[in-house]
């Protein structure tokens, strides 16, 4: 290995580190500045770590892990970093460039005027379909949008989740991601790529042209991407990332499966409380649709819905896992 490839295998290892702490941060609803309080670190301190602008440091992971329960996974990650970084030569090590992020990485560019998202199920299989308006309100073109894709199977237990996405991690072929926009097919690029939870760049581009977002411009962007029962947990969570308009979320299950659903809000001043306003049930073509949107998202905001199978308890599926 030479130097610079060394140096390109210790930001990669940054980076996934990064982006883990930001995964258990959000699997438990704590904002950025709580968490930080609760770690006894400077508010700012969280942000800097989750973009890059500190690397990993062991004092730092050993209170996230404590902090946020997270199974061991933020402590492998700093394993993975420290390892990396022993295998580089410091004399002549070469950070690699990092690549530009987009206006709307800080909050300034991108404003999402409705949030739409619909999650199916069929019996053994979720598939979810996010819909979003966005409007450019910086002063440059906008050519990628960043996705996440999580998941977590046993809330509450990370080691055990953890376990379970190592021997049976999400892969691209189960998720089979789609995106569009315009009509046109996007591009897509991997970011992140762990076990439950993944860094997705949609790109304003296909291999028959470009169509950037620009200033003053908006457009809908569609994806959608599937994961199977024995991998996705009972509960769906929205999280308010950039100034959001409209949210709405629609869940569809079997009607003889007999669904219960519940849902909770949590803000940066306040922890996890019921929501505002019930989720509306109604019937359709075999399916129970309970329907939920809000026309004021709070910024940095998580709204999650939860839900029970009346009909059919939790042990039913954990019986029939991966046979």
């Amino acid at each position: 290995m030479d130097a610079r490839d060394g140096a390109q295998t210790v930001e990669t290892a940054a980076e996934d580190f990064a982006a883990t702490v930001a995964h258990w941060r959000e699997v438990r609803g704590l904002p950025k500045r709580e968490l930080a309080r609760r770690m006894g670190f400077d508010p700012s301190y969280v942000s800097h770590m989750e973009s890059g602008r500190h690397k990993p440091t062991e004092d730092f992971a050993r209170r996230a892990e404590e902090t946020l329960g997270a199974g061991k996974a933020i402590w492998k990650c700093w394993l993975d970093y420290e390892a990396a970084k022993s295998g580089t030569v410091p004399a002549a090590a070469v950070p690699a460039p990092r690549r530009t992020e987009q206006p709307y990485a800080t909050g300034s560019a991108i404003v999402v005027e409705h949030d739409d998202a619909r999650l199916d199920y069929d019996g053994r299989l979720y598939r979810l379909t996010m819909r979003r308006l966005l409007r450019n309100t910086g002063s440059e073109p906008i050519t990628r949008y960043l996705i996440r894709i999580s998941v977590d199977r046993y809330p509450g237990e990370p080691e055990r989740s953890n376990a379970h996405y190592r021997e049976h991690p999400l892969t691209w072929d189960e998720l089979a991601l789609t995106a569009t926009c315009r009509g046109e097919a996007m591009q897509w690029q991997t970011k992140h790529d762990r076990d439950a939870f993944k860094e997705v760049w949609l790109a304003f581009e296909n291999g028959e042209g470009r169509f950037p977002l620009y200033p003053g411009e908006s457009v809908w962007i569609e994806y959608a991407y599937s994961v199977g029962d024995e991998k996705w947990g009972r509960w769906f969570q929205r999280a308010v990332r950039l100034p959001t308009e409209h949210l709405a979320v629609e869940l569809a299950f079997p009607a003889e499966l007999d669904p219960v659903v519940w849902g909770t809000e949590t803000s940066m001043t306040a922890e996890a409380a019921p929501l505002r306003t019930a989720p509306i049930r109604r019937d359709e073509n075999g399916m129970r649709v309970f329907a939920w949107s809000t026309p004021t998202p709070a910024l940095h905001a998580r709204y999650r819905l939860e839900w029970r199978f009346r009909a059919r308890p939790e042990h039913d599926i954990n019986q029939r896992e991966f046979r």
